[in-house]
């Protein structure tokens, strides 16, 4: 038989929540990063192909 859960209290969700929008935070400035060192051409964890005319 189905039990409904105990109610979570508003500050426990709140740290919860917090702490799962940081990580979109970091995954966000990681892929940022990743694109400013790719356009400068100072990335070390990825060969681009410069393509000359």
């Amino acid at each position: 038989m189905a039990v409904p859960k105990k109610r979570i209290s508003i500050p426990k969700k709140s740290i919860r929540k917090n702490i799962w929008k940081k990580g979109g935070y970091w995954a966000a400035l990681k892929a940022y990063s990743l694109a400013i060192s790719l356009s400068t051409g100072n990335s070390k964890s990825f060969i681009v192909r410069k393509i000359s005319n």
